[in-house]
């Protein structure tokens, strides 16, 4: 199906490798980020990581435009050379990975972000995995809550997989590009390279090296 760790995400890319190979499907992690971070914030290296706030570990090269305007709520980590533009909302559990984009206005919460990940723009990503180099259009959001607020559903095919959870946003794998001012549904996944068209309202498993067009078509990338 495509829809496991292994399938979605190149561990070498991100410091929660050795809590995800855990896991068999990447939204059962969901549950444990924020206890992860605290335990992984205390193994940080005080040479590379200032400790400004409680639970909040951000590293000394991480490029602030205008800190004062940033609200970052731990338990937070954020990674080398990440960018955090100003207005950017950190509510809680965010692990962030090393060359980040984090942009203007965006707000995180509950959520790994792989090395080189790009959410830059007017974006909500809330429980959610981003994979390495996964790429956000401005204003595309993650929808992490069913309007009937029933817990999550995987769906793919005929297939169903209960979360057991009513919030969960989008598990994005490796490279993957989502169109501006789309919206990714409750339990949506995309594999690998795949790419989102721009306004798009994605819900489900997209497979991996595919392309999301306008309607919900789905093709095979050439």
């Amino acid at each position: 199906m495509g829809i496991e760790v292994k399938d979605l995400f190149d561990l070498e890319h991100t410091r929660a490798a050795s809590y995800l190979s855990g896991f068999q499907y990447p939204w059962e992690a969901l549950a444990g980020i924020s206890d992860f971070i605290l335990e992984l914030g205390k193994t940080l290296p005080a040479d590379e990581f200032d400790h400004p706030a409680e639970d909040v570990w951000i590293a000394k090269d991480v490029k602030f435009y205008i800190r004062e305007t940033n609200y970052i709520n731990g338990p937070a980590i954020i990674g080398h050379g990440t960018e955090v533009r100003p207005g950017a909302f950190l509510r809680g559990s965010v692990l962030i990975g090393d060359n980040c984009v984090i942009g203007n206005s965006t707000e995180l919460k509950n959520v790994i972000l792989f090395d080189n990940v790009q959410v830059p723009h007017y974006n909500y990503v809330g429980d959610s995995i981003l994979g390495y180099k996964a790429h956000m259009g401005a204003g595309s959001i993650t929808s992490n809550v069913k309007s009937d607020k029933l817990n999550v559903v995987i769906k793919t095919g005929d297939e169903e997989i209960p979360t057991n959870r009513k919030k969960v946003g989008a598990m994005l794998g490796d490279r993957v590009e989502v169109g501006c001012n789309s919206v990714l549904n409750p339990g949506t996944v995309i594999g690998r390279d795949s790419n989102v068209y721009p306004t798009s309202g994605v819900r489900g498993v997209i497979p991996p090296n595919s392309i999301y067009k306008a309607g919900g078509k789905i093709v095979t990338k050439e």
